[in-house]
């Protein structure tokens, strides 16, 4: 990822940031995490990361369902994390770091579930992104990856204007990158028109391995 690319996006969700709640895109997300939660399946006391966290919304409507859960929200935008912490309603559960996919700032099997919700698609290098997830998923470990996507088998380059440029997998793609990370695909669903939830699980590891 270039740093000129990271720079870019960056500034475009740091201006955004104070009225994106507001915006068009909170409704469509409010309908996205709704249906999204009804897949999700987590042990009573899950340590969960949501990559791409904006201002928090998912991760609010976790500790909301999940009493007991804690979670660490990641973004590139300093700007979205500050209004994540303003309204942070589930101190100390929930907690805000800023940092990049690619290069997650977490130890070795730290979470139990791993989110990732329309974010996926600014990514240069989806390839690491996985690889970085599976490294920081427990053993059974899920991620759930929710994007738009393409029925067909092409990578279909977009370009959103100040966004810039954006990607879109078709479900076999999400799997194969997946697979490649060592992160079997459990199941697709259609969550709202293109948009898919794919989730993966970390196998358990080998007898040989501790």
């Amino acid at each position: 990822m270039t740093p000129e690319f990271i720079s870019n996006k960056k500034k475009i969700f740091d201006l955004w940031a104070p009225s994106y709640d507001w915006l068009l895109p909170s409704v469509f997300y409010q309908t996205v995490h709704k249906r999204l939660l009804e897949y999700v399946d987590l042990p009573t006391t899950a340590n969960v990361l949501d990559l791409g966290c904006g201002t928090g919304r998912l991760l609010a409507r976790l500790a909301d369902k999940f009493p007991e859960l804690r979670g660490t929200g990641l973004d590139l935008s300093s700007q979205m994390l500050q209004v994540a912490r303003q309204k942070n309603r589930h101190r100390p559960r929930l907690i805000y770091v800023e940092g990049k996919a690619e290069s997650l700032p977490f130890a070795d099997g730290q979470f139990h579930a791993v989110f990732n919700t329309i974010s996926f698609l600014h990514y240069l290098e989806p390839q690491q992104v996985l690889n970085e997830v599976a490294r920081v998923l427990s053993p059974h470990g899920r991620f759930y990856l929710v994007d738009t996507s393409l029925k067909s088998q092409a990578e279909i380059p977009l370009n959103l204007g100040s966004l810039g440029k954006v990607r879109l997998y078709s479900p076999q793609q999400r799997e194969n990158l997946g697979v490649a990370a060592g992160l079997l695909c459990v199941s697709h669903h259609y969550l709202l028109g293109p948009v898919l939830l794919t989730i993966f699980a970390k196998p358990s590891l080998p007898n040989n391995e501790s």
